[in-house]
């Protein structure tokens, strides 16, 4: 087998410093003195200081939206999950007519831009009266989110091998049973970086939750970056601890899931 250039890894150890750089800026200034924030040099501050996340957690409404942003995506994956992989299982597995035109049909449903169902899905929302809750966002996610969830684990479910699914049913094991004691924990690596995917998606959507809110209530957190409060000024130490806190969370979740998603990938890979 042969090795790897080394100027290949160097320029991929180039890339990823280069990407990792605005959030290693933003991690310094959120401690550094009020006084340091706009003088460079120094690069690295003379002293390291709380002060901004004091002000986050006790003046802005970041805490409140970091609720929200976790309540909405988790409430997204899970909606998106429970409705897209018993869709996938069917595609995978059973004789669909035209499944070909349907699975297009989903994939396509995707190039559609959010800003141009941000209208209608605006005036639905109203009128069934969820505008301002979590409600509407879980469902405006979602809607964009299925669409992934089925075309992926469709892909994964087409892998499980179909004998496996003929010996249960001559053990007497129904459509339900099989998913869930044989292709969900068969496709388990593909399911979390599925619904990694997808909470990613609500965790980061902007215009959706920018429309449908109008309060402190159900803002999340892009939003609530958006709207951080400035008025003659504009607190960047403030914003640089905000934004820091604001990318704890998935940063967590996929460290969690590093296994699982490493799995996932390099099955997505070989069946490719």
């Amino acid at each position: 087998m042969r090795r790897r250039p080394l100027i290949v890894d160097l320029a991929v150890l180039a890339c990823l410093v280069l990407y990792a750089v605005p959030f290693l800026w933003q991690l310094v200034t959120s401690f550094k003195p009020e006084s340091e924030l706009l003088h460079v040099p120094p690069l690295l501050p003379s002293r390291l200081t709380l002060a901004h996340y004091g002000v986050v957690f006790t003046r802005s409404a970041m805490p409140r939206a970091l609720g929200n942003s976790l309540g909405v995506g988790a409430l997204t994956t899970l909606l998106a999950c429970a409705l897209g992989v018993p869709a996938a299982y069917a595609l995978a597995t059973l004789r669909v007519p035209a499944a070909g035109a349907l699975m297009l049909g989903i994939v396509a449903s995707t190039a559609f831009p959010q800003i141009a169902t941000v209208s209608p899905l605006y005036l639905v929302m109203r009128a069934l009266g969820l505008r301002d809750t979590w409600a509407a966002l879980v469902l405006a996610d979602a809607s964009f989110a299925l669409p992934f969830v089925i075309w992926l684990m469709t892909r994964f479910m087409r892998e499980v091998p179909r004998e496996l699914s003929e010996a249960a049913a001559l053990d007497g094991a129904g459509r339900w049973r099989t998913l869930a004691a044989i292709h969900l924990p068969l496709t388990a690596p593909g399911l979390a970086s599925v619904a990694l995917l997808a909470f990613l998606f609500a965790w980061n959507e902007f215009l959706f939750a920018f429309t449908f809110t109008a309060t402190e209530a159900s803002r999340t957190v892009p939003v609530a970056l958006a709207l951080f409060p400035g008025v003659f000024e504009v607190p960047w130490g403030d914003i640089a601890a905000a934004s820091i806190l604001a990318s704890v969370p998935p940063v967590l979740i996929v460290i969690g899931l590093q296994r699982w998603l490493v799995r996932g990938l390099l099955a997505g890979a070989l069946n490719e």
